[in-house]
């Protein structure tokens, strides 16, 4: 069953843009040339995005291809599909990689044994309940990457279209 998604390269240094198109490519198995452009969020480095088709998985095989580069920090997202639900992968060289299931309408769902896991930790006072479901959600990785999110002049435009 396929599925599709999209990479959303926040920022790469230069050098490493050809190794992101490489690694994007294996897994993809097919010749991929990446649109880059500069991120003002972060000068000398640059943003793309690129739209995939592949089977259920492809989202998490992205994430593994590109984890661990410093410098690059990247989203990839999935659809669910009949098979699968959807997923998105954010991933900054501070925080590490985070990854969500998600539902047909983008919202993350959190499994049941997480949230009784924090439940748990902020009851026996070892954090706070807020700041665990925070993490569950993914908000550190928003909070770093929102500013990397909007390109600035240049970007491409992507219309979404009606859903009826």
């Amino acid at each position: 069953m396929t599925t599709r998604g999209v990479l959303y390269v926040h920022s790469a240094p230069r050098a490493l843009c050809p190794h992101v198109e490489w690694a994007v490519a294996g897994v993809l198995g097919v010749r991929v040339g990446l649109d880059w452009i500069r991120q003002p969020a972060a000068p000398g480095t640059w943003r793309s995005e690129f739209s995939w088709k592949g089977q259920a998985g492809t989202a998490s095989k992205l994430a593994s291809a590109l984890r661990g580069w410093q410098l690059l920090r990247f989203e990839v997202t999935s659809e669910p599909c009949p098979t699968a639900e959807g997923e998105r992968y954010s991933c900054t060289p501070d925080l590490g990689i985070f990854h969500a299931v998600t539902g047909i309408h983008g919202d993350i769902m959190i499994p049941e044994d997480r949230l009784r896991a924090a439940l748990t930790r902020s009851q026996h006072g070892e954090t706070d309940l807020e700041a665990e479901i925070a993490k569950l959600l993914g908000k550190p990785w928003d909070d770093e990457l929102e500013p990397f999110r909007h390109a600035g002049e240049g970007a491409p435009v992507r219309w979404l279209h009606q859903v009826v």
